[in-house]
């Protein structure tokens, strides 16, 4: 089970290193740089679908409980 501080320090890493969430339903959400995800106490907001500026076009919340796994991806 995660806790907020463990997921940000997954944002705060230095150097950013993009990671995969994955949740009890068996969803899985990209977090491909620190701007991307915000942590409240119970929740992150994951930003989907980023544009070319980093806006993203729509966004999950998922709650900290249901996250199951933190995958580390692979960069270019």
């Amino acid at each position: 089970m995660f806790n907020a501080k463990q997921l940000r320090d997954h944002l705060n890493a230095q150097p950013f290193r993009p990671f995969r969430i994955h949740t009890s339903d068996g969803s899985a959400y990209d977090v491909p740089n620190h701007d991307a995800a915000f942590i409240t106490q119970t929740k992150m907001e994951i930003g989907l679908d980023l544009n070319a500026d980093g806006i993203a076009a729509r966004s999950v919340h998922c709650a900290i409980l249901h996250i199951t796994q933190v995958e580390e991806l692979q960069t270019a």
